[in-house]
């Protein structure tokens, strides 16, 4: 994964298509060919030249902008020069060639953002932020990216680093040092930084789960019979008519999605196939796939037709459903229709699930479904404090304070204090993952594959 900093990487880094400006960007130990190949002179650092771009004829490509950040004052830390030009895609295409012709090479999705990690102007946490910023779908997921990127999440995380280490250090002097009569498992110190240490990372992981929330939102799967209304609901959410809404039962036949924002928090919508026992083989495919939405669903909304009594095909899906889902707290039916003849309130309210009434068509009720889905979540109002995080962030502290708990249990059980030690440096490499201070090449190619190939 690791790369070869000496390779010269290319890239358009503005989106493909017709625009007024498209930018290429080249990074690397040694620009001089292109300074020569393409320019014809040497650029003064952070500078902007006008001037033409040269193919291999002589003959110009473009005239534009071209701007030089010698390493390491750049992004990647390493010499980086942006060629600015007319941004359509036949130009653009032509100074990509022009760079790979004099022995530039089309960088990988996320490498200019994979060195400037590799060349220390970024953390981890830094470098998945920018994702996050380019893929935010809010305001406040912006600017929680944006206070990630300034480094709040991180100085957190190594203010607790700081205090585990120094914890570790204490530890395995007075196991290497027994003459310094350090006796840790008896004066209370060691116990007290633990359970300190573990308050200090319940308070991070409380604000972690939120950024991810911002971050990433849930999946939500509105399921439930034909004509039960789920298109029309994943209309009325999205305020777009994303699905066809037909009274003939099964127009749903494949995954619909949508996305919409609460209060900041991102929802993935996703309408479902009516769930029915058919002997078409297309609806047929359409309700598997339905059924494997629900099993990776967080929250699964079960619609019913109120306007119609509860019968046997409503109470025959739930055991499967249930069983499907696995975690009862992301059930929830949603009575829709509430404005039609006949509605039945009390159906479906002897359940132990909760009970959303709403109307799809009137938009009654909307609102206390979006409330609902907020608080299964656990999210809050985004706040001025807070940053984007990733699941893994969540993983990574929450193995840290198991470990933390196993120190602290093997302490006050007398445990050997080799194994309290143990139990810290575990803690220790958990924590560090989540900034970059300890990881694996594996982590590297999962973090910068999901970039785009100009960052």
């Amino acid at each position: 994964m690791f790369v070869n900093s000496s390779d010269v990487i290319a890239a358009l880094i503005t989106p493909p298509g017709r625009g007024g400006v498209g930018i290429v960007r080249l990074s690397g130990n040694n620009l001089e060919p292109f300074f020569k190949g393409l320019l014809g002179f040497t650029p003064s650092p952070r500078f902007a030249h006008y001037q033409p771009f040269f193919a291999a004829d002589g003959k110009p490509i473009d005239r534009g902008i071209t701007l030089y950040f010698p390493a390491p004052d750049s992004y990647s830390g390493e010499h980086v020069l942006e060629l600015q030009g007319h941004g359509g895609p036949v130009v653009m295409d032509c100074l990509l060639r022009r760079a790979i012709e004099l022995g530039a090479r089309q960088a990988r999705p996320g490498e200019f953002s994979e060195r400037a990690f590799l060349n220390g102007k970024m953390d981890l946490t830094q470098v998945e932020a920018v994702a996050d910023l380019i893929n935010a779908s809010s305001e406040q997921a912006a600017r929680g990216a944006i206070n990630t990127l300034q480094g709040q999440f991180s100085q957190q995380v190594s203010q607790l680093l700081e205090h585990l280490i120094y914890l570790r250090v204490y530890v395995e002097a007075a196991i290497d040092f027994p003459e310094e009569e350090i006796d840790f498992l008896s004066d209370g110190k060691v116990e007290s930084d633990l359970r300190n240490l573990s308050d200090q990372l319940n308070a991070l992981l409380a604000g972690v789960t939120q950024g991810a929330l911002l971050s990433e939102g849930i999946s939500v799967v509105i399921a439930g019979k034909p004509n039960a209304g789920k298109s029309s609901l994943l209309n009325a959410l999205s305020g777009l008519d994303t699905a066809i809404v037909t009274d003939v039962p099964g127009t749903t036949r494949d995954i619909l999605r949508a996305q919409i924002s609460i209060d900041g928090m991102p929802l993935h919508i996703i309408d479902t196939a009516g769930l029915r026992a058919t002997q078409d083989v297309v609806e047929r495919k359409g309700i598997e796939r339905a059924e494997d939405e629900i099993k990776r669903a967080d929250q699964v909304l079960f619609l019913i037709d109120a306007s119609k009594p509860f019968d046997l095909a409503d109470t025959a899906i739930f055991p499967k459903l249930e069983m499907d889902i696995g975690r009862l707290e992301n059930f929830t039916f949603v009575l829709n229709k509430i404005d039609a003849p006949g509605y039945v309130a009390s159906q479906a309210r002897q359940t132990k699930h909760p009970v959303i009434e709403i109307s799809a068509m009137t938009g009654s009720g909307l609102d206390e479904l979006k409330q609902h889905l907020k608080r299964c979540a656990g999210y809050v109002n985004a706040g001025e404090g807070l940053f984007s995080a990733r699941r893994r962030h969540i993983n990574a502290l929450t193995q840290t304070q198991y470990n933390i708990g196993l120190a602290l249990q093997q302490l006050l059980t007398g445990g050997a204090g080799e194994l309290v030690a143990e139990d810290l440096k575990h803690a220790q490499q958990e924590l560090g993952s989540i900034t970059g201070d300890f990881t694996n090449e594996d982590l590297l190619g999962e973090i910068f594959s999901g970039f785009c190939i100009g960052k």
